[in-house]
């Protein structure tokens, strides 16, 4: 009795899930009928399983005819289930690798603006070594009240170039702080797909791209072949459980009743012999 029930729970535990994910990835399909798609979804993953079992307990008296519709039903219902659990899991993956592709573009933009931040740090660098060189040159000619001049003459754009280095270092620091956060979430999502990865790579030899989508494909259509099936054959397997659990009962009953069963004799007077059974509270006569 344990175990059947343990069947039946865990039947209608992975329909529950199979159904959420199904009408979930429907939902995903037909965007605009949320609430309709999710009340049909349920109803519809309810009239499988009841389906299912009824067909179970009476296959051997049901007319041919509503046999095989029936049976039609629930292999189409599972085949939509199957469908929505497939939209499902494609609609993560797509998800995933669209948060991979974003964080890579970022990444990329990110690193082109440090590109231009120390661009743009040469050039005020070049620039105040230009400066410096002319001040050197008074230096080495011996004006240096000329020297002194220029330099104060510089002093404006000496300060604008120190503080645009100044700028483009704080924004170069920002922008790498940037840079590794997404680093670090993109180490993450490839992590997820590691073993999807080694997967590709031990079936195909390499991990291309394609590959790897074709290698989460397979995945997919290997769990949806798997999920909603085997919750209808559980659910056919608890319905055997719980006939051979009464069977049993059955045959543990009658022996009882043989048992039980006692047997009296009687001669009446006009020399019939009356036959008493009895079993527990019931009685039945026979005359002999």
């Amino acid at each position: 009795m344990i175990l059947a029930l343990l069947t039946l729970f865990t039947a209608l535990t992975i329909s529950a899930v199979a159904a959420y994910y199904s009408i979930v990835g429907l939902i995903a399909i037909f965007s605009a009928a949320v609430i309709p798609i999710a009340v049909m979804g349920i109803v519809l993953e309810a009239g499988k399983l009841v389906t299912a079992s009824w067909l179970y307990q009476n296959w051997k008296t049901v007319p041919k005819l509503l046999k095989g519709y029936l049976s039609f039903a629930v292999f189409v219902l599972m085949f939509i289930t199957s469908m929505g659990i497939f939209g499902f899991l494609s609609k993560a993956h797509i998800e995933q690798t669209t948060i991979a592709s974003d964080n890579t573009l970022e990444i990329e933009l990110i690193q082109s603006s440090i590109e231009r931040e120390y661009t743009g740090i040469s050039r005020a660098e070049k620039q105040l070594n230009l400066l410096d060189n002319a001040l050197e040159r008074y230096t080495e000619l011996g004006a240096i009240t000329k020297g002194l001049t220029a330099r104060k003459e510089q002093e404006e754009e000496r300060n604008d170039l120190t503080q645009t280095i100044t700028d483009a270092t704080e924004t170069i620091a920002t922008l790498t702080k940037n840079k590794s956060a997404l680093q670090k979430e993109q180490i993450a999502i490839e992590a997820e797909v590691g073993p999807i990865r080694y997967i590709a790579e031990l079936i195909y030899g390499e991990s291309t791209q394609r590959i790897l989508e074709d290698a989460v494909r397979w995945v997919i259509i290997l769990l949806v072949l798997v999920f909603d099936p085997l919750a209808v054959l559980l659910l056919i397997a608890a319905n055997m459980s719980f006939s051979d659990i009464k069977r049993k009962e059955k045959r543990v009953r009658r022996k009882k009743d043989k048992k039980s069963l006692t047997e009296t004799r009687h001669r009446l007077d006009n020399g019939i012999i009356k036959v008493t059974e009895s079993t527990g509270n019931i009685e039945t006569h026979r005359y002999e």
